[in-house]
């Protein structure tokens, strides 16, 4: 498997990963309940990955964080 890491993609590859992953809009919704969950978009989320900011993992990791609102949620 392909590193997603921000030191070994482009910023294309980044935005290709994010598209192919969650494909929202484009006919294959992921159901990854960021819309009706009130995540907001999931391009938004992702932005500061796509701009080689942080890393996909830690912005899941937030954003679970703030989903579970101290539950104990796995």
């Amino acid at each position: 498997m392909r590193s997603i890491l921000i030191k070994d993609t482009t910023r294309e590859e980044r935005e290709k990963i994010i598209k192919d992953s969650m494909d929202c809009g484009g006919g294959g919704c992921e159901n990854c309940s960021s819309c009706w969950l009130g995540g907001g978009s999931p391009w938004d989320i992702y932005q500061d990955y796509i701009d080689g900011k942080r890393e996909i993992k830690d912005i899941n990791a937030e954003y679970m964080d703030h989903y579970r609102q101290g539950r104990n949620i796995y």
